[in-house]
């Protein structure tokens, strides 16, 4: 792999960022809307029952967390789409462009506008409703690495569907990793869920990164059980969801890249 080429894909995509309103709202509009539309109503909750301050905690905290894997998925789903609406694909792999240096500008993109999303969110959720996601400091870090890691994956397995069946299954690359949020338990406690529902969520490495941050938020404990087993399950579902784009990409060749448009 050559770093100028990863960073001439990078600074493509940021170009395309810093001209496009549409990514712009993405980036902070619509987090923004969700923070006050959800913490204005755990507030109200919150505020006829016991444990007022824990229930906004959790919904905030959770909000928060989850655009770092929201934005982990994006960056890779939507800027594959966005080279075949353009008709891009060909101009990039024309160019000596290797699949695994364009894999890896998408990771290195997702990677710093999480950051970016995930430190504005946290100071929205300050200035809104004192409520401070980094109260822990370097316990979090494990648990927002594990998010991006699940986006990594999910991303790569819809980009696979896409780049394999083309833009008639689009609508995935913005729906597709909300299949996995009920069983998630973003905003609430995993026993709460029926226990079929837990019995699925058991397989879903995001349960067990929200069912520890949440753990960590609340009661100050950092658990490795839920650590290590959302890390084994990313790192297998990244590895099959690798493989399956990896093999997506090898078929479309086959065809060529034009049958994509």
């Amino acid at each position: 792999m050559k770093l100028h080429r990863i960073y001439g894909v990078w600074l493509r995509y940021m170009y395309l960022f810093k001209h496009s309103m549409d990514r712009q709202s993405d980036a902070f509009y619509w987090p923004t809307v969700d923070l006050v539309m959800w913490g204005l109503t755990s507030s109200y909750v919150g505020a006829h029952s016991t444990d007022k301050v824990s229930g906004v905690l959790v919904v905030i905290s959770g909000l928060v967390l989850w655009v770092v894997l929201w934005r982990g998925q994006y960056e890779i789903t939507v800027n594959i789409l966005e080279d075949m609406w353009n008709k891009n694909l060909i101009n990039m792999f024309a160019a000596p462009l290797k699949l695994t240096e364009w894999m890896t500008s998408f990771i290195s993109l997702g990677f710093v506008k999480a950051g970016v999303s995930l430190l504005y969110t946290a100071l929205m959720a300050f200035v809104l409703y004192k409520v401070r996601i980094f109260a822990r400091g370097f316990e979090l870090i494990p648990f927002l690495l594990l998010l991006m890691m699940t986006g990594w994956w999910v991303g790569f397995f819809v980009g696979g569907l896409i780049v394999r069946y083309g833009g008639k299954v689009q609508n995935f690359a913005w729906s597709m990793v909300y299949l996995i949020a009920p069983f998630s338990a973003i905003y609430y406690p995993l026993s709460t869920l029926p226990h079929w529902a837990q019995s699925v969520a058991a397989f879903i490495p995001t349960s067990y990164i929200f069912e520890g941050a949440r753990d960590l938020a609340i009661n100050g404990r950092l658990d490795g059980y839920n650590l290590l087993m959302a890390f084994s399950l990313n790192l297998l579902y990244l590895a099959f969801s690798l493989w399956f784009f990896n093999q997506s990409f090898k078929k479309v060749l086959q065809r060529g890249l034009v049958k994509l448009y």
